[in-house]
């Protein structure tokens, strides 16, 4: 069947991994339309591309179409050439514009990306200081595995790590929600593992954020809502806009302020009957966030950039309930508190990173040299509290602690050349990019005040005593060299290798082949080979903390520390990977788009909690490593316990990602329909597992769950959205299916729920497939001007219930540590828009 000229090489979607579908998002245009200019996405060019050219089209699957003007969307992320269009890529490299992102209706990166990517997932909701740390995972894989660029550079991670259990232990990524939501012009997603060209972290994929450079215009957002429970009221203020600076460069700045209210899910406490324990739910935050971005071209081949962002967050977060009864050998206390009392965590975040370098064009190589500096400080107090220890012993205690601090440092320094050379007698451009890099990597762990460490410290969260606060710090040196031409007119080849070396952890080398063939105008095919690695964080080698319940306690202590060593721990090493991928890529009939994508990562050495102890030898441990728990702790049994981090599993993710979009034209006077279809079906499964001295296994069947089974084993997204042929109205429908996820849940026992049963004793649970409606509604009422009422969970679906054996104190009737459905329910919100 022949096909239109213009179709002079398929749409495809990436090529390696074979990705998870990842079709487009949810509200993606179809191919070939043009999206407004305000839309559309603007890119990262070099000085051999003019900042004030506008890039056109955004098709379904994220890949560049066609315009009227016949531009089309340059791609930054997966490839070294210079202009490299999207259509063209070796890699999947997926686009989610900031028109996508928009019409989500929701009030963070995070959350609008998990409407619109079927391989991206977000926790449930988390524990603890945790749950203050906004995350996200790919294909499965902990957060860890997702390198985050912003521009093409590396982003500074979070000081905040995840301690408590649950499938993104252990883990301290980039919190993508501490860069302003307005200031995204797009994002790339590279769903490809890509070590070899960007370094450690990259195994799942890497999201790159690109941020507008607009010179011109002001829009401003204002999206209120609440949910179907009546609580969680959010508010959020969106405003960007551009100038010139002469007429060689531009300024863009951006802000965003994000309030978002507690919601309540917690079922009653049993000792109480009632439901003054406020444990399960959304954390209230805070949050302001600023960006700004300028360029400015001091000769024709020259230019110089620079990039700042700054976010502050506060956050809190409820601990369980402390009933009265519990007070009443401390009759300061019960006077403090005559009804009980819910402690509280607090953290005051300050976020922020400095980019600055040139770039240019020398003897037709594109040359780049840059400087980041990023810096994250996370102050986590305990609220609505008090010290038992310290109330007995001097008849006073503070009911605000200044508990723990932490620090996380990145100062990342790079070189990057490329050029197209052209040799007589082959017939094709080689494109040979290269580049250098230092980084310095730093985490610091400050004590708490005097009186969060005095006695068993602050109740629910201790401060951090001396033993366990320092300053550490690495540096890590490397090269890479990519070589990408075609072997024929229809065979792309892309070759990539990279060696790193770092202080602590030793050297890597990695590797990546990526081809593609276009044996027919309609018909596309991809497959890649590549390995890649994470080398261990500092916060993994040296993080200690406890948290304390009303009758139990989890610590986690560093590896190298005298507690984990007595019990056999070792020096954390690098997780390394190999992915296989391969794809098709078809258009059937005109319009029709469809992608099929297989892959397989197979992970080793990969670093989670190990060594588990209980009971009195946890206590032993934690005494050795400074810590001091109440009185009455020895007698918790398996609840008391702590492990460290440790290489103790190997996996394989193995999934299927088949993506389809079409549109439909019901008439000039009408509109059309863009539809489209996106599923991910994933599985990982454990195939080795690390033993300690004794010979026994360091992982549970819990822990076990939560690297195999805690992520959905399929996500699907469907539907369309309605365009006017006026442009007046807008509606967006789309259902989301998630997909089964299985726990192993801790066996509980007493009246109350207050004591594990033991150790090892567990429930599976499996948390049944969910469907959740999102609905949308746009009214222009002028260009300038635009109003949205929406619905995110349009019928209230929430996840299934944990039986009540398995809820500690009855309280958390909804499973925390999963990536599935969230805890909150429907959100209906109401969206405003201006442009200037």
């Amino acid at each position: 069947m022949a096909r239109p000229a213009r179709f002079t090489r398929p749409l495809f979607l990436g090529t390696t991994s074979i990705f998870c579908l990842l079709a487009e998002p949810l509200h993606a245009q179809s191919a070939g339309t043009p999206l407004p200019e305000q839309h559309q996405p603007e890119g990262e060019k070099t000085a051999a591309v003019s900042h004030a050219r506008k890039l056109s089209v955004v098709t379904p699957h994220h890949v560049a179409g066609q315009d009227a003007a016949g531009t089309e969307t340059i791609i930054v992320t997966g490839t070294r050439e210079i202009g490299k269009k999207a259509r063209d890529s070796i890699s999947p490299v997926d686009i989610i514009t900031a028109r996508q992102l928009s019409e989500t209706g929701m009030p963070s990166l995070r959350e609008a990306l998990t409407q619109l990517t079927p391989s991206l997932t977000m926790p449930t909701s988390g524990y603890d200081a945790g749950a203050l740390t906004s995350a996200f995972s790919l294909r499965g894989l902990s957060p860890n595995e997702t390198l985050v660029l912003v521009d093409g550079k590396r982003r500074h991670t979070t000081a905040n790590i995840y301690a408590d259990p649950g499938p993104q232990q252990g883990s301290t990524p980039v919190d993508i929600d501490m860069i302003p939501l307005a200031a995204i012009d797009h994002v790339e997603i590279l769903r490809d593992g890509a070590s070899a060209q960007y370094g450690s972290d990259a195994v799942a994929g890497v999201v790159n954020i690109i941020l507008k450079k607009q010179d011109h215009g002001f829009h401003a957002q204002s999206l209120t809502g609440i949910t179907a429970s009546k609580d969680g009221f959010e508010q959020g203020i969106y405003m960007d806009g551009g100038a010139k600076l002469t007429d060689r460069g531009y300024i863009h700045i951006s802000g965003d302020y994000v309030h978002e209210d507690h919601t309540y899910r917690s079922a009653p406490d049993l000792r109480t009957g009632t439901t003054a324990n406020k444990l399960l739910g959304q954390p209230e935050q805070t949050r302001e966030t600023v960006a700004i971005k300028a360029g400015y071209h001091i000769l024709d081949n020259l230019e110089a950039y620079a990039v700042a962002t700054y976010a502050h967050r506060h956050a809190e977060s409820f601990q369980n309930y402390r009933t009265a009864s519990s007070l009443q050998d401390y009759p300061g206390y019960a006077a403090l508190y005559p009804d009980g009392y819910s402690p509280v965590m607090t953290m005051d975040e300050n976020d922020w990173e400095v980019t600055a370098g040139l770039r240019g064009e020398l003897a037709h190589w594109h040359w780049d040299l840059s400087s980041v500096y990023g810096r994250d400080y996370d102050r986590i107090g305990i609220a609505s509290s008090a010290n038992l220890g310290l109330s007995t012993a001097t008849g006073r205690t503070p009911t605000d602690f200044d508990a723990q601090g932490y620090s996380n440092e990145q100062w990342s320094n790079t070189f990057d050349l490329s050029r197209a050379f052209h040799i007589h007698g082959w017939p094709h451009a080689i494109n040979v990019a290269g580049g250098a890099s230092y980084r310095y990597e730093s985490y610091s762990i400050a004590t708490g005040s005097a009186d969060s460490i005095y006695g068993s410290g602050s109740d629910a969260l201790q401060g951090t005593v001396a033993a366990n606060a320092g300053n550490y710090n690495r540096d890590v040196i490397g090269g890479y060299i990519d070589v990408a031409t075609h072997l024929a007119k229809n065979l792309q080849l892309d070759l990539a290798g990279r060696y790193e070396h770092y202080t602590d952890v030793g050297d890597t080398q990695t590797g990546k082949v990526a081809l593609r063939y276009d044996p027919l105008p309609w018909l596309g095919l991809r497959a890649t080979i590549s390995n890649g690695f994470h080398a261990p964080t500092l916060a993994q080698e040296y993080y200690s903390a406890v948290a304390v319940s009303p009758s139990a306690a989890r610590g986690i202590i560093a590896a190298n520390s005298p507690g984990a060593r007595a019990n056999g721990a070792g020096e954390l090493k690098p997780e390394r990977s190999t992915s296989v991928s391969g794809g098709i890529v078809l258009e059937p009939v005109r319009q029709l788009h469809i992608t099929a994508d297989v892959y397989q990562i197979n992970l080793r050495d990969q670093i989670l909690p190990g060594g588990n102890v209980y009971g009195t030898n946890a206590l032993s441990a934690l005494q050795m490593n400074g810590f001091t728990l109440p009185a009455d702790a020895a007698s918790w049994g398996s609840s008391l316990s702590t492990h460290w981090f440790a290489n103790v599993a190997s996996t394989r993710t193995q999934g299927l990602d088949i993506t389809a979009t079409y549109p439909t034209r019901l008439g000039s006077r009408i509109g059309k329909i863009d539809w489209d279809v996106g599923i991910n079906l994933n599985r990982t499964r454990l195939t080795h597992q690390a033993d300690a001295s004794d010979g026994t296994s360091l992982l549970t069947a819990q822990s076990i769950a939560y690297i195999t089974t805690a992520y959905p084993r399929s996500k699907m997204i469907w539907g369309g959205r309605f365009t006017s042929s006026n442009g007046k109205w807008t509606v967006g429908v789309h259902e989301i299916r998630w997909g089964q996820t299985t726990s192993e849940l801790t066996d509980y026992t007493g009246a109350t729920n207050s004591s594990s049963l033991s150790a090892y004793s567990f429930t599976q649970f499996h948390n049944a497939p969910k469907f959740v409606t999102n609905l949308d509604i746009t009214y222009r009422v002028m260009p300038q001007l635009s109003f949205t009422l929406g619905a995110n969970n349009l019928f209230n679906a929430m996840p299934s219930r944990v039986p009540e054996e398995n809820r500690y104190l009855g309280v958390p009737q909804y499973y925390m540590s999963t990536s599935q459905l969230g805890i909150n329910g429907g959100f209906y919100y109401l969206k405003a828009d201006v442009k200037l």
